[in-house]
């Protein structure tokens, strides 16, 4: 990498001075999506992103219950025993990890949406590269330099670092809490982060200290590390004012680290900042051996965890409702990717594809989006749960909903035009829109015949009009193909999938339409 290019990934993305409750705070500048929000005339939503870093063991999170037994026999080491699964309201099919009464309760008060098997194409099984698809929105093909909350930023904020912050954009527009940068925020010419990176530069910035800079390449460098310790200080400032003004939250659970930067987030929230984004995050969720503790499923690592988690979450919503702001923000919970359908013989759980993810808000729209994901009779070891949502779907939807992003500044953000789902009410954007229940109204869109087959098959599909779309995949979640990708009239299909360079064994078809999906399972034999 070239020492500008360096300088330009990685000197801005620097801790903060310490001074909220012993934390460290990392601020960020402007990006595509928060140039998105401020396009939203008096919009002042705010997104709470919490990363699960490691994998999260989504079929242990979310429990099907309406396939119970192949679950069950799927993983019996670390199943969670039927009667111990936490129930949902107006929802016989689906249920929560024991430790998880605080987002049962959030559900129940119809303030969450559980979004089933969210992945993407061909997914990527190390951490690293998983990571940065997420935070990127890149196909799991493509490399992007850019984050996807970056790439607004040069168009509308062309001049950025300078003059920021500036008399209209006094306090940083997404702050991180944490010591890790994410790559959401990489714009294409500079990072979007403003650092200090000792505490000496910090008190050399506010007692206006500064050297010369010599007129070469490295004085240039340097000058801009400035500039962005510069903003650092002065949005420092405007962070601790805001926090100066909350001098009392609710409870929060003790020797949670989660609940800690939370309750930072709902105190600089309500103390008036404007900040549009934040992100948090808590780790290990890597669980390879010891999810679960002999003799009782219900406990162990992986149910720590999610205990914080919802404790965490719960706490955050009970504080904002107490400060009066809870109706400002929406929070959501995504991992970089889910565990293996079978456990293995450690009684724990292998790198998987697809897993859910967890949408609270009082404006979210209470629901399980999706079906129980589909699980083999006979489970193997490459067994995974086939994607039924894609991640950028969500962040679309969020962007949508939540912060009123039009369409045309979706796709330049997003790259790609992809499926809305029903998050968020709509009156959260001042309109009422009326969208049918997707689970049901997906039912039955394809199919397939004969099944098992050999050489091929006929996929026999529904679509109500508009773009549709099927994907072929295989059982380790690669993309196979996409034999239909198109605008459609209303009406049925029918078409011939050509089987015969397939290995054999199961694969997956999913047709999309509109916010409507469904996933088929399917046999190829000798």
């Amino acid at each position: 990498m070239k020492r500008r290019d360096f300088l330009k990934y990685t000197a801005p993305a620097a801790v903060l001075p310490t001074f909220i409750n012993g934390f460290a705070v990392k601020a960020f500048g402007s990006s595509s999506l928060l140039a998105a929000l401020e396009a939203a005339a008096d919009n002042d939503h705010v997104l709470v992103m919490i990363q699960l870093a490691g994998g999260n063991d989504g079929l242990n999170m979310v429990v099907p219950l309406d396939v119970y037994d192949k679950y069950q026999a799927a993983r019996t080491n670390i199943a969670i025993p039927e009667g111990k699964v936490l129930p949902l309201i107006n929802n016989i099919k689906t249920g929560l990890h024991p430790a998880m009464k605080g987002i049962q309760e959030l559900y129940d008060d119809g303030k969450v949406c559980i979004v089933q098997s969210v992945g993407y194409p061909s997914p990527d099984y190390s951490h690293f590269r998983a990571t940065d698809i997420w935070l990127t929105g890149s196909d799991s093909n493509q490399v992007l330099q850019t984050g996807w909350a970056g790439r607004y930023l040069a168009t509308d904020h062309p001049d950025f670092p300078d003059n920021y912050p500036n008399d209209k954009e006094t306090d940083p527009l997404a702050i991180q809490i944490g010591s890790i940068v994410s790559p959401a925020f990489q714009g294409p010419d500079a990072n979007m982060g403003i650092a200090i990176t000792s505490s000496t530069d910090f008190y050399n910035l506010i007692d206006g200290v500064q050297d010369p800079v010599p007129n070469t390449h490295a004085g240039i460098e340097l000058e801009y590390i400035r500039t962005i310790a510069r903003q650092t200080n002065k949005f420092a400032d405007a962070i601790k004012a805001a926090a100066s003004k909350v001098t009392a939250q609710g409870a929060y659970p003790d020797h949670n680290g989660l609940a800690d930067q939370l309750k930072i987030v709902a105190r600089l929230i309500a103390g008036g900042l404007k900040t549009r984004l934040y992100m948090v995050s808590i780790g290990y969720f890597d669980t390879h051996a010891s999810q679960t503790q002999g003799g009782d499923n219900t406990t162990g690592y992986h149910a720590e965890l999610l205990g914080r988690v919802s404790s965490a979450v719960k706490a955050f919503m009970d504080d904002l409702t107490g400060l009066k702001v809870s109706r400002r923000v929406t929070g959501m919970t995504f991992s970089e990717f889910g565990r293996r359908i079978k456990s293995n013989g450690s009684m724990g759980t292998d790198h998987g594809a697809a897993a859910p993810m967890i949408i609270f808000g009082d404006y979210v729209l209470q629901g399980v989006l999706g079906a129980s994901p589909t699980i083999p009779d006979a489970t193997s070891v490459n067994d995974n749960m086939p994607m039924q949502y894609d991640f950028r779907s969500v962040y679309a939807s969020l962007l949508e909903q939540w912060f009123c992003v039009d369409n045309t500044t979706l796709q330049t953000i997003l790259l790609k035009d992809y499926q809305r789902l029903p998050i968020v009410n709509g009156i959260a954007c001042g309109t009422i829109t009326a969208i049918d229940d997707v689970n049901n109204g997906s039912k039955n869109l394809i199919t397939n015949y004969p099944n098992p087959f050999a050489d091929s098959t006929t996929l026999k599909y529904k679509s109500k009009g508009g773009h549709t779309m099927i994907q072929i995949f295989d059982t380790m979640g690669r993309l196979i193909g996409v034999p239909v990708n198109k605008i459609l009239a209303a009406g049925e299909y029918t078409l011939s999938f050509d089987a015969q360079q397939l290995a054999t064994g199961t694969y997956y078809a999913r047709l999309q339409n509109g916010p409507y999906q469904q996933v088929r399972t399917m046999l190829k034999v000798k």
